[in-house]
């Protein structure tokens, strides 16, 4: 067993929610630093992932995706 100090990071990242629908009725979550976020957004906080910021944004708008490029993971059509 090792001493070793854990030198994995948490990182996390501040979401926002768009507060214009895509043409499919989708509000779209973008992480800070995406190039597609609109600046008509509301900040969801700080989050691990994507998925738990999805979670936050679909309190305010039900229909709520992740970004296909900065979210993908949450990106579900």
């Amino acid at each position: 067993m090792s001493n070793a100090p854990n030198t994995q990071e948490i990182s996390v990242a501040t979401y926002y929610v768009n507060h214009v629908a895509q043409a499919n009725g989708d509000h779209e979550v973008h992480k800070t630093g995406c190039s597609f976020m609109p600046s008509n957004a509301k900040n969801l906080g700080n989050h691990l992932t994507c998925k738990t910021a999805v979670v936050e944004a679909k309190k305010t708008y039900w229909k709520s995706n992740g970004c296909f490029f900065c979210s993908r993971e949450c990106h579900t059509s």
